[in-house]
C-alpha cells in the first residue's frame, strides 16, 4: 500500500502530526510505502508564506480579527466561498507528486489539502482514497469536503455537529485521536526523569511551554509562578524564539525557583511525563500531547477559534482550567498545588481519554478503506 501524507507548516501542528502517522506506519507497517509533503509549499511557496505567515501574524497581533475569521468562514459568507477556489485553483500542482508516487490513499492533515484533493478528486484526475485527519477538537467547514472518503477526529463529541452541521455521513467519523508519537504514551516514572534532569525526584514540577507566540506574556507567567510561596520548580521550553529564551536566561539565572530552561528540544515527551502540570496556549498537538502524557493543563491566552474550541472541550471534560484574561496565573497553580485531589481528578480525567490505540486504529482502518 502507498500511503501520501499531505501536511502544512501553517501551525506546526499539522506538520507534527503527517510525521507521527510517517513514523507510526513506519514502524508497524513495513510493508507499506509512505511519503509526508508539504502541500502548501508544493503548489506555491508564495501562497505558502501568505497562509503560514499571514496565520502567525494575524493570530499573535491581531487575534479578535482571528477569531473573525475563523467564524466566518464557518458559514456562507463570501470569504468562505473564496478561499475553497483558491485551493481548487492550484490543486493541479499536486498532481506531479501524486502521479510519480501513485498512492492508493491520500492522508490530509491540513484543510486546504483536503480541499485540494477533494477537488482533483471530483474532475476525476485523482482516484485514491482521501482520509482527512482534523487536528483540533471541535470541527469548522473548512475541513468538510465532498468527497472525502473519511474523517479521524480527537473526540466523539465532534461526531454530532459534523452530521448535523455539515451533512458528513456519520459512517465516514471516526473519533480515533489526533496521531502523535507513539513515546507520548510511553511513560517513565516522574521521579526518575526528574533525577536524569537534575531536578529534584521529589518536588512540584511545572512544566511552561511558550513556543513561537509571544515574549511577554511568557515572561509575565514566569515572574508570577516564582513568587507561589510553595516548593517548586519549573521547566520551560521556549521552541526555537530566541528572543523569549535570551530573557528568560537572564530572569531564571537570578531566580529562587529551581528552572530547567530548554530552547528547543526533540523530546517533549520526558518533559511531559516529568511534569505535574502544563501551562501552555490549547494548540491541538500540544493539548493531544499532554494528554497522551496524562498531564493537567492550565491554559492561556486562548486564540479566539480553533484554540478557544479546544479550551473549552478540555474544560468541559475537566482536564484543564483556563486563565482568564486579568486571573492570577500563580493563584491557580497554588489553589490546585495545595488541592492536590483536583489535580489528581485532572490526571485521572486525562488518563481516561485514552487514545494510546490510536494510530492503530488509523492504519487499520487506512488499510479497510483501499480493499
Amino acid at each position: 500500500m502507498r500511503v501520501l501524507i499531505l501536511a502544512a507548516a501553517a501551525g506546526g501542528g499539522h506538520i507534527r502530526t503527517a510525521r507521527a502517522l510517517e513514523q507510526y506506519i513506519r514502524c508497524h507497517a513495513a510493508q507499506a510505502q509512505v511519503k509526508v509533503v508539504d502541500a502548501l509549499k508544493e503548489v506555491n511557496r508564495a501562497y505558502d508564506k501568505l497562509i503560514c505567515g499571514g496565520y502567525h501574524f494575524v493570530a499573535t497581533k491581531m487575534p479578535g480579527l482571528f477569531g473573525h475569521m475563523y467564524h466566518n468562514t464557518n458559514g456562507d459568507s463570501p470569504l468562505a466561498k473564496l478561499v475553497p477556489k483558491l485551493n481548487a485553483a492550484l490543486s493541479k500542482r499536486l498532481l506531479p507528486q501524486i502521479h510519480t508516487f501513485q498512492p492508493d490513499i491520500i492522508v490530509t492533515t491540513h484543510p486546504f489539502a483536503a480541499e485540494m484533493v477533494s477537488h482533483l478528486k471530483e474532475k476525476g484526475m485523482v482516484c485514491a482514497k482521501l482520509l482527512v485527519i482534523i487536528t483540533d477538537y471541535a470541527p469548522h467547514k473548512t475541513w468538510i469536503t465532498a468527497h472525502a472518503d473519511g474523517y479521524i477526529v480527537a473526540n466523539d463529541d465532534m461526531a454530532m455537529p459534523m452530521v448535523q452541521d455539515f451533512g458528513v455521513e456519520p459512517e465516514k467519523i471516526h473519533a480515533f485521536g489526533i496521531p502523535v508519537l507513539e513515546t507520548f504514551f510511553h511513560s517513565r516514572p516522574k521521579e526518575d526523569l526528574r533525577r536524569e534532569m537534575e531536578l529534584a525526584p521529589d518536588v512540584p514540577t511545572l512544566l511552561l511551554m511558550a513556543g513561537s507566540f509571544g515574549v511577554d506574556t511568557i515572561m509575565q507567567i514566569y515572574r508570577d509562578i516564582i513568587r507561589i510561596p510553595l516548593d517548586l520548580q519549573i521547566i520551560v521550553i521556549t521552541g526555537k524564539n530566541q528572543r523569549l529564551y535570551r530573557a528568560l536566561k537572564t530572569t531564571t539565572a537570578l531566580s529562587l525557583k529551581k528552572t530547567k530552561l530548554i530552547y528547543f528540544t526533540q523530546h517533549v515527551e520526558q518533559y511531559m511525563q516529568a511534569s505535574d502540570l502544563l501551562i501552555t496556549k490549547p494548540g491541538g498537538l500540544t493539548v493531544t500531547e499532554a494528554l497522551a502524557s496524562n498531564l493537567p493543563m492550565l491554559v492561556f491566552e486562548a486564540i479566539p477559534g480553533q484554540e478557544e474550541d479546544n479550551a473549552d472541550f478540555l474544560e468541559l471534560h475537566k482536564m484543564a482550567k483556563r486563565i482568564h484574561k486579568n486571573e492570577s496565573c500563580a493563584a491557580v497553580v497554588k489553589a490546585l498545588l495545595e488541592n492536590r485531589a483536583e489535580l489528581t481528578a485532572m490526571e485521572q480525567a486525562c488518563r481516561r481519554f485514552d487514545q494510546s490505540d490510536g494510530c492503530a486504529k488509523t492504519v487499520a482502518f487506512r488499510e479497510a478503506m483501499v480493499k
